[in-house]
């Protein structure tokens, strides 16, 4: 399984993806190969195209929960840019360019402090950090 943590650490909470996925590498789960990087680009779709199951990790704006974890997967009407990929134009990639489509999905994980440069996590965006690392833990273990 391949995990791709992704945000920016210097803007307070939208550093939760890179965080999510530091303390999963920490904590060596079997199977599971981390990525870390600020956006989704195009040059995710071949490490996608690598993997039987892959899970994007990124920070969730005003949502109600302290996380969300869905299913994702490729769509007919991606927009591909060079760059800011979303998950399902990633998926949509490895699709078109190398005929591989692993099961993915996406954990957005509730923030609350955006946009102003400063690097740390809000006190509450580390309690549903700490929820979504439990949840995943259990998930892959299942």
């Amino acid at each position: 399984m391949l995990l791709i943590g992704y945000g920016n650490p210097g803007r307070g909470d939208d550093g939760l993806g890179p965080a999510f996925a530091e303390r999963i590498e920490r904590a060596a789960l079997p199977g599971v190969r981390v990525m870390i990087d600020y956006q989704l680009t195009v040059d995710h779709a071949l490490a996608v195209a690598g993997a039987d199951r892959v899970v994007f990790a990124d920070a969730l704006i005003a949502d109600e929960g302290a996380f969300q974890f869905k299913a994702s997967a490729a769509v007919t009407d991606a927009e591909i840019t060079s760059h800011a990929l979303s998950p399902e134009a990633v998926l949509t990639l490895a699709r078109t360019l190398y005929d591989v489509t692993p099961a993915a999905f996406v954990l957005g994980i509730t923030g609350q402090d955006f946009g102003e440069v400063k690097e740390g996590l809000s006190r509450q965006a580390q309690r549903n950090l700490d929820d979504a690392l439990t949840f995943f833990c259990d998930w892959v273990a299942a």
